[in-house]
């Protein structure tokens, strides 16, 4: 029973049944002290808490935790003292027998009278179309060829909350840009004010007294969407300035990217991203009345339309294509058609890919690497090579690189097998090729079907896999079985006697000539 509910009863026992204090007492089984309190009055009192003292805690001890905690305010945030290191200092420094305990106690009181270790939050009030706030943030994507750290750029509207993210492998200028162009699309205009971290590819360096050298691109791309920049304070004083975008840092995490997604490349990551953003305009926040996604609509409706053409990222060059059918660009390799060896071909930079154009037509397009003399090789730029050499194909690096990308499944790789058997090595890798050079007209998930359905059917021939395959795109129906020699029979004749010819043939008796 609740102290409370038993002073209830026993104000009843007194005033209605008219029981003595004595009586109640014996009841309850309590003091008569606490029957007077509760006739007094329907509020218990509160507890008294004994006001104890700590001999140990002397003036000389009480001095030394403060000059440590106020050097504590200098010094680097990772590289401050806990209660228990000030304990044992206490102990082994001053050579004081104190209680662990007291010493937590009493820190924790001094820090809260200092400022030490307690974030304090202001509550915001945040104007319809005033500012919107862009950060990174990390997270790991699992590819075909392994896990991938992803630095994912946010632009978050701070009136509705709704937030744009897009994964880039680094957080390269180009990315970052591209993010922001990407990220106030999708909010439905330009703000007035767009609030960041002092990120390199954004500020050069940071002056005495706040002022900031930006980066070149960063004040085009700014005077272009036109927007004011504002930047938060440097260092760690600046940590938490932008609590609205670092809080949906960690809820998209915990909602979309766990466990760890899987996706075949980058766009299909951003695809399921941008996928997420839209899911999350459903959301309501607490204390309003209207979604994400209706507050974003509103917010839209005040803002200042974008430029009708995007803010130009692609870098422009030219490139020689050297023997081994690649062009070099920013100190790693892509290849392209073998056909252009020796020619010089344009190349466009983007901040996620890389293309190769030849005669005004794009010829080739990577995903962009962000290593050192890397490689991407596109196995179909070398098959023209490979029919006039396919002893080089079992061991080519363009047939690695599309195995470990899933360009070249398992049913492929038995495919090729049977095909050798077959024909042999040489003819049997020709064969495999003629099968690869169909992607080159049809539709590659039509032709891993096309050859999925051939294993089935036992039909070892590059023309049935064409054939499959235009059967599948004109929607004709396909055999499933082959023709059983057995239903053949009825067109069987017996074989002619030619004994009398041969006889004939053996007299050398007058055959004519």
């Amino acid at each position: 029973m609740r102290k409370v509910e038993q002073f209830e009863l026993m104000r009843k026992d007194f005033e209605k049944e008219g029981l003595s204090v004595r009586a109640i007492a014996r009841k309850y089984g309590v003091h008569r002290r606490k029957v007077r309190e509760a006739i007094e009055s329907a509020v218990p009192p509160e507890r008294k808490v004994p006001d104890r003292t700590c001999p140990a805690m002397t003036v000389e001890v009480k001095d030394f935790v403060e000059a440590i905690l106020t050097d504590d305010k200098k010094a680097p945030r990772k590289q401050r003292h806990t209660a228990h290191r000030i304990w044992q200092r206490v102990r082994d420094e001053l050579g004081v027998a104190v209680a662990e305990s007291t010493v937590r106690a009493y820190v924790a009181e001094r820090r809260r009278v200092l400022g030490i270790g307690q974030a304090v939050f202001v509550p915001q009030h945040h104007e319809i179309g005033a500012q919107a706030e862009a950060d990174f943030y990390e997270a790991d994507f699992d590819f075909p060829w392994g896990r991938q750290r992803a630095q994912i750029i946010v632009v978050r509207s701070e009136f509705s909350a709704a937030a744009r993210h897009v994964a880039y492998p680094t957080q390269a200028q180009p990315a970052f840009l591209e993010g922001l162009g990407l990220g106030l699309e999708f909010l439905g205009g330009a703000f007035p004010v767009l609030r960041f971290d002092n990120l390199s590819v954004a500020v050069k360096k940071i002056l005495r007294g706040g002022r900031r050298i930006e980066q070149d691109t960063f004040i085009a791309f700014r005077s272009h969407n036109l927007f004011e920049a504002s930047f938060a304070t440097p260092g760690i004083e600046g940590a938490h300035e932008k609590g609205g975008v670092e809080g949906e840092n960690g809820r998209f995490r915990r909602q979309w990217l766990t466990p760890v997604p899987s996706f075949e490349s980058w766009g299909a990551a951003n695809e399921y991203l941008l996928a997420c953003c839209i899911k999350d305009l459903d959301r309501r926040l607490d204390g309003r009345e209207l979604t994400v996604g209706d507050a974003m609509v509103a917010e839209a409706k005040v803002l200042r339309s974008l430029p009708e053409e995007r803010f130009e990222l692609a870098q422009a060059s030219s490139a020689r294509v050297d023997a081994r059918s690649r062009v070099r660009v920013r100190n790693n390799f892509y290849s392209v058609p073998a056909s252009l060896v020796g020619r010089k071909v344009a190349v466009r930079l983007l901040p996620g890919s890389v293309e190769a154009s030849w005669g005004g037509r794009v010829v080739a397009r990577h995903d962009r690497l962000h290593l050192k003399n890397a490689e991407s090789l596109v196995l179909d730029h070398y098959l023209d090579v490979l029919w006039d050499k396919p002893g080089a194909f079992p061991g080519s690096l363009p047939l690695h690189q599309a195995r470990t990308h899933g360009d070249f499944p398992a049913a492929y790789d038995e495919y090729w097998a049977k095909l050798k058997t077959r024909l042999g090595e040489r003819k049997g890798t020709r064969a495999m090729i003629e099968v690869l050079l169909l992607h080159r007209e049809l539709p590659r998930h039509v032709v891993v079907a096309a050859v999925t359905k051939a294993l089935d059917m036992g039909a070892v021939n590059p023309a049935s896999i064409e054939l499959l395959a235009r059967r599948a795109i004109d929607g004709e129906p396909v055999q499933a079985s082959l023709i059983e020699v057995g239903d053949l029979a009825r067109y069987a004749r017996a074989l002619p006697d030619l004994g009398e010819y041969n006889a004939l043939l053996g007299c050398g008796c007058g055959v004519a000539s």
